[in-house]
């Protein structure tokens, strides 16, 4: 019998999958997606974070290709620096669901995604951005989050876990926006019906490549939709137990190096950069 063709798509979250804690790509990731890619691979990288905070890793990668952001709300072309798609979350929507979590939970603290590849993340007072190293500007009251287009909204709560804010929020939410949890202190609202499966498949048709040539990997519940869509969804260590439970393999954590081990088994790889801990760049 012959053997199952090797995935042609590998489709990766970042924070908490490909990238270590330290905001890097270590030396035998980087080694493992080169080696899938002397196999025909293609990589996407599949993040909740918009066009504007990928694009410096992906430079840094080399990337030339196409990216799916902002939860599957853009798709964005690295060679020419532009969007092939966006979708745009309603600010009149996203206000009316933000009232809503908050007459249930109390006030919550508010940032958003600006629409575009210059977009810029504003953040009200009191909200703290999860990843530090992210820029953001911070605005002196809520109105001034709504000056502009935005893909999405980030939402905190000062008593609430990841997980108690996310079923609120989607308890009161309905067909205002899709709710999502993709990391500690990261629960949003994106527009509905949209998630990183719609991105993905988008991406993946445009390179005449479908769901049966996809391996996925991720870490939190905003991964799921990506899992049910692609052939093969791999779960770090590290992930979620909502993710564990719906993955068909379980890898590595993040920080040691969980998706390089795979791809490595998967395309016949021989490990690099990570003997005596010398993985990180």
């Amino acid at each position: 019998m012959a053997a199952p063709p090797l995935p042609a798509l590998i489709a990766t979250d970042l924070d908490g999958t490909l990238l270590r804690g330290d905001d890097t790509v270590s030396v035998r990731s980087r080694a493992a997606l080169a080696g899938a890619a002397r196999e025909g691979a293609r990589h996407l990288v599949v993040t909740g974070r918009p066009a504007p905070r990928v694009r410096p890793l992906l430079e840094s990668l080399g990337c030339t290709g196409l990216a799916v952001c902002g939860q599957g709300a853009q798709v964005y072309d690295a060679g020419s620096g532009s969007l092939l798609w966006s979708v745009r979350l309603d600010r009149e929507l996203a206000e009316t669901a933000l009232g809503k979590i908050e007459a249930e939970v109390g006030q919550v603290y508010a940032a958003v995604d600006q629409d575009g590849v210059d977009g810029l993340t504003l953040i009200e007072p009191g909200y703290l951005m999860p990843h530090p190293t992210l820029p953001a500007i911070r605005v002196d009251r809520r109105d001034d989050l709504w000056r502009e287009p935005i893909s999405k909204v980030l939402l905190r709560h000062p008593g609430l876990s990841d997980d108690e804010l996310a079923g609120t929020a989607r308890s009161v939410v309905g067909s205002l926006a899709t709710v999502t949890m993709s990391g500690p202190g990261t629960v949003e609202l994106q527009p509905c019906g949209i998630t990183k499966a719609t991105g993905l498949a988008l991406a993946a048709e445009h390179l005449g490549l479908g769901r049966a040539d996809t391996i996925a990997f991720g870490d939190m519940p905003n991964d799921i939709p990506m899992f049910q869509w692609a052939a093969h969804g791999v779960a770090m260590a590290n992930a979620h137990r909502e993710l564990l439970a719906v993955a068909d393999e379980i890898t590595l954590s993040n920080e040691d190096d969980g998706v390089a081990a795979v791809l490595e088994k998967v395309y016949g790889l021989r490990p690099e950069g990570h003997e005596n801990g010398a993985g990180r760049p």
